[in-house]
């Protein structure tokens, strides 16, 4: 699967969740598909889903960074 692909499950899984729901794009994935994701094309997308979000006007919003520098977002 490419990198556009990912993005485009990632915000199918986002619809799930209720407004106000902070999530890490892992989160999105069930434990064992983030894990078959290469790590180099799982950095790919982080990077990515971070553009994505803040240049198309969708109901996701980057929020902060975790202490261990994973990119947290929130459902707007």
């Amino acid at each position: 699967m490419n990198t556009q692909d990912l993005i485009k499950k990632a915000l199918k899984e986002v619809d799930q969740l209720e407004k106000g729901e902070t999530f890490f794009l892992s989160d999105l994935f069930k434990g064992y598909e983030w894990k078959r994701i290469d790590r180099a094309q799982r950095l790919q997308l982080g990077r990515d889903f971070l553009e994505y979000v803040r240049k198309e006007n969708i109901s996701v919003k980057d929020n902060s960074k975790s202490t261990s520098n994973k990119q947290k977002y929130i459902k707007v």
